[in-house]
């Protein structure tokens, strides 16, 4: 079923928050928080992060009201990420299908700016952009279409 979240970008305080965060809502996880280093197969390439990357929180999810899911994740200094009024919180889409992400970011991203197309990753079908209003969407979709 398609949904929308709020994902929160931090630079290094991901998890200090989301544990703020999970103590007002009296809410749980939905599901591990996932470090950087946890995010690979040890036997596969992947990206050169220092250490202190490595300990920084790449996704946290928390039901707060209303079926309304809090996403966060740590900014990384090393790849020249910083926090800037208007990169701090991003609109998570979640259609149900790759042609739905294509359609939602085809609109989105006319005359935007920050565009990752979409293209798969190991969670599913992915992209970004900030639209011509100064608003930060991210889609997810499926790795494959259902059915």
């Amino acid at each position: 079923m398609a949904s929308v979240s709020t994902y929160l970008n931090f630079m290094g305080d991901t998890e200090a928050a989301f544990l703020f965060y999970r103590d007002v809502f009296g809410t749980e996880f939905r599901g591990p928080l996932m470090r950087n280093r946890d995010a690979w197969d040890p036997e596969q390439p992947r990206p050169s992060f220092t250490e202190e990357d490595l300990d920084r929180v790449m996704h946290v999810e928390l039901p707060i009201l209303g079926g309304h899911v809090l996403m966060g994740t740590d900014l990384l200094p090393s790849m020249s990420h910083e926090l800037v009024l208007g990169n701090n919180v991003t609109i998570n889409l979640e259609p149900d299908t790759r042609a739905e992400v294509d359609r939602l970011y085809g609109a989105l991203s006319v005359d935007g700016t920050d565009l990752v197309e979409p293209h798969d990753e190991f969670w599913g079908y992915w992209a970004c952009c900030v639209d011509r209003f100064g608003v930060r969407w991210m889609f997810n979709g499926p790795l494959t279409d259902p059915g």
